[in-house]
């Protein structure tokens, strides 16, 4: 099963690192504002790689299939 987008704004430290890790071009900045939604992802990695919208939609698919271990957080 494929991460979802409600899981990452859950685990959002979380998945900073990771992103930082596969876009080492985004900054903290472009996290914050990235905030775990998608649409915001895709436009980062069009702007900073100077990619086609399909080969970021590529890329971002292969970091969702990446990270689709990661859980949701369960309230205590």
């Amino acid at each position: 099963m494929a991460m979802t987008w409600e899981n990452a704004e859950a685990n959002w430290e979380e998945f900073k690192g990771r992103l930082k890790t596969r876009w080492g071009k985004i900054t903290n900045a472009h996290l914050d504002s990235i905030a775990g939604k998608r649409a915001s992802l895709l436009a980062a990695v069009q702007e900073l790689y100077n990619v086609s919208l399909e080969e970021a939609e590529t890329q971002v698919a292969s970091f969702e299939q990446y990270t689709k271990d990661i859980k949701p957080k369960t309230a205590s």
